[in-house]
């Protein structure tokens, strides 16, 4: 089976929201999972949206509300507040997802999936600083992985490269924002629409 393909930022709410969700419709359908850690740096102004700390204080306060919500709802818990820890370097926990997903694409062992959950739970359940070293071995060590090891793969030019390229494919695939699903080539933006990449796996199932 072709494989779904998850744009996301490793410090984005509702990637981390998401991402439980999307693993298990992935090994419902046998599908694997290609993580590709983007930039919104990159994306957000080349498809014509606006950065959150420019927002209006309305959409600011609607989109944490939002985010409180859907929580609650898919029973995920969240931090309380913005987290302090929300803004900070991407390089090296994005590289940390790029190098596990080689290190399990070349034969390697460890959790992927579950890694870069905890990345993106660090953050926005336990409001840890996912740019620390020590709190990515950690969390490495948690899912099987070389934690060292895995993140001089993760300062690495190449896995550097490769969340640049990442970036402007997902603008030239109209990812707006994240998460955002590419499934059979139809591209699913945001968490909240998880219901419709169900029912497109569904279709393709019954195909």
């Amino acid at each position: 089976m072709p494989p779904i393909t998850t744009f996301y930022s490793v410090r984005g709410s509702f990637a981390y929201l998401g991402h439980q969700e999307i693993v298990r419709l992935a090994r419902q359908h046998g599908r694997r999972l290609v993580h590709k850690p983007m930039l919104l740096s990159i994306v957000v102004p080349e498809t014509g949206g606006i950065w959150f700390t420019d927002r209006h204080p309305a959409r600011v306060s609607h989109a944490w509300e939002d985010f409180q919500r859907w929580a609650a709802w898919r029973g995920v818990p969240v931090v309380p507040e913005d987290p302090k820890n929300h803004y900070g370097p991407m390089e090296l926990p994005s590289g940390l997802v790029v190098a596990a997903q080689q290190v399990v694409e070349s034969g390697g062992s460890g959790d992927l999936d579950r890694l870069a959950f905890e990345i993106l739970a660090a953050l926005w359940r336990d409001d840890r600083d996912i740019a620390d070293p020590a709190v990515l071995d950690e969390l490495a060590a948690a899912c099987g992985f070389d934690g060292p090891a895995l993140r001089a793969g993760a300062l690495s030019e190449a896995a550097q490269a490769e969340i640049a390229a990442n970036s402007h494919e997902a603008v030239e695939l109209g990812v707006i924002g994240s998460p955002s699903y590419l499934i059979d080539g139809a591209l699913f933006y945001g968490q909240d629409r998880l219901h419709f990449v169900e029912a497109a796996l569904q279709r393709s199932a019954a195909a």
